[in-house]
């Protein structure tokens, strides 16, 4: 594979920065941007993307008056590689951060780098989750790993700190506390970035019975089989029946055993941890005590009324394989579903504020999430395959200057183009290295792709064997098909034909009406990776991490 060699990054961006600050128009007032991204939000659980499960209002309102991009998709799709994706522009093998027990390299070139040296005034708070400091920030105030939904530790540049609260309320008003004190004089770049609606799915206090009656639609590939897909479709551990743990995962777990003393869980060292002994539900109940140790009394008490019911609940169902896997299902949307509620309410008071300042039209306001989410999907849960659910992300952009309100367009987008976007409405030069394109020229044309844009998008997936052990592969996009080959310990692939299989039921690799397309598209592949100088994928990490970041 490809080395980066840090040396030669440090030089290109120094000289990059300086072309960057000399190009910049003076003459036109730079936009503020606001880039808002939670942590494994499926469209599913968006309501104008369609959702069958929750209503998002707020999100809602960005989409009516923006532009809603219904083919966006993480180049890897799993929490720390993507942000770095989001952050460089660029694929994970170049920016070396492949999987979350890599260290960020902080020294390279990155848009908030470059938006800072043209004139911005930079920040992000909330969840960073790269392992290293960041960098490009005039100020930062970010999560400690994957961070807490209760009392969330913040690491700052003079040190760490718990604030009181849930983490989707605390990042918001901090957010807002950025604005309200930021230098007038300059334009600014906000990354707000959300725990929620990551695993373990703990809701704010004020949504514990949100959906506590609701009924909610399975999904049509709950009991897939999946008898034409390859062995990875087997050998992953993220089935609801097995892998969805009772105790930390839908918090049934007495108060007698939840007080029971517990080793300090701290994300920073769990590249440490071995696989085998912390993908185990004994791994899970100590982590949930630890979460449930966050809570004051108060809370404590509140929190355990609401799942005391559902302690019960479980004593009297049914436990065959089908009655557990449905019940499992509503318990694991009525978490999920509560901690996005609390992410709309937010998103709703960060355009409130903007709208109070007279702000909120001259700011570009993005919401994305890292990457998708299962949500019984194929009887799973989490993300990491490139299957659709899992590879797919939200991507609504507002910005009422430039952007016709209501537009849905179908253009292919990969979360390396948020970073060039940016880079061009700050109105500099994109660095060459930079491997994203510009979504303007999309953004300007109600949704109309000029006729030069991509004709597929490329994934790379790394973190094997690890968390979920879903095995490494690689493969193309394109509007039509799917190509993908799981590679390492095994060497299989698998096509899907996504007009007539939306749902990615059916393996057609080996069927012979298929043989044409199946050529052109490892053609296509091969062409992809020369371009984006992913052409040797066994030779990088041969010797790979025994644990990564809990995800």
């Amino acid at each position: 594979m490809y080395k980066i060699n840090s040396a030669f990054l440090i030089s290109a961006s120094v000289l990059g920065l300086f072309s960057c600050s000399r190009s910049a128009n003076k003459n036109t007032k730079q936009p503020n941007i606001l880039l808002i991204v939670t942590d494994d939000h499926s469209t599913a659980a968006i309501s104008s993307y369609g959702s069958k499960l929750i209503e998002t209002p707020n999100i809602d309102r960005l989409a009516n008056e923006g532009i809603l991009f219904e083919n966006c998709y993480a180049t890897n799709s799993i929490s720390g590689p993507s942000r770095a994706c989001i952050l460089t522009g660029k694929f994970s093998h170049l920016h070396g951060f492949t999987d979350n027990a890599q260290t960020f390299d902080g020294n390279q070139q990155t848009f908030p780098k470059i938006l800072q040296k043209a004139g911005y005034q930079t920040a992000i708070i909330g969840k960073w989750h790269l392992n290293s400091e960041p960098q490009g920030f005039d100020y930062w105030s970010v999560l400690k790993a994957q961070g807490e939904y209760y009392q969330p530790l913040f690491v700052e540049k003079d040190g760490e700190k718990i604030v009181q609260g849930y983490a989707t309320d605390v990042i918001t008003d901090k957010s807002i506390d950025f604005l309200k004190n930021r230098d007038l004089k300059k334009p600014f770049l906000l990354l707000s970035y959300h725990k929620a609606p990551h695993r373990s799915w703990m809701p704010a206090l004020r949504h514990l019975r949100k959906f506590q009656n609701t009924v909610f639609p399975e999904p049509e590939t709950l009991f897939d089989d999946y008898n034409t897909r390859s062995r990875a479709a087997y050998d992953q551990e993220m089935e609801l029946y097995d892998d969805l743990w009772i105790e930390e995962d839908l918090k049934i777990l007495s108060k007698e055993e939840l007080e029971k003393p517990f080793t300090t869980t701290d994300d920073t060292n769990a590249n440490k941890v071995d696989v085998k002994s912390a993908n185990n539900r004994n791994f899970g109940i100590n982590r949930y005590r630890a979460s449930y140790s966050r809570l004051t009394e108060s809370e404590k008490k509140e929190w355990y009324a609401y799942y005391k019911q559902r302690i019960e609940e479980y004593s009297k169902i049914k436990k065959d394989r089908k009655s557990l896997i449905r019940w499992k299902y509503q318990q694991y949307m009525r978490d999920y579903c509560a901690t996005i509620a609390a992410v709309d309410e937010n998103i709703g008071k960060l355009i409130s504020y903007l709208e109070k300042t007279g702000e909120l039209d001259n700011t570009i306001i993005v919401y994305t999430s890292d990457q998708g989410f299962f949500l019984g999907e194929h009887g799973w849960f989490d993300k990491r395959f490139m299957y659709e659910e899992s590879m797919r992300m939200p991507f609504i952009v507002r910005f009422p200057k430039a952007i016709n309100a209501g537009t849905r367009t179908k253009a292919l987008a990969m979360n390396i183009d948020l970073a060039p976007t940016f880079i061009d409405y700050a109105g500099v030069k994109t660095p060459i290295e930079i491997q994203g394109m510009s979504l303007r020229p999309i953004l300007e044309s109600k949704g109309i792709e000029p006729e030069n844009w991509r004709k597929e998008v490329y994934y790379h997936y790394y973190e094997y064997p690890s968390w979920h052990s879903v095995k490494r592969h690689y493969g193309i996009r394109t509007n039509r098909y799917k190509l993908i080959h799981f590679y390492y310990d095994i060497d299989s692939w698998e096509l899907y034909d996504l007009e007539k299989d939306p749902y990615e039921i059916n393996n057609i690799i080996n069927n012979p009406a298929y043989t044409k397309i199946k050529e052109e598209l490892m053609y296509q592949l091969q062409q992809t990776q020369q371009k984006y100088k992913d052409t040797d994928p066994n030779e990088k990490n041969k010797t790979h991490f025994e644990g990564a970041n809990a995800i």
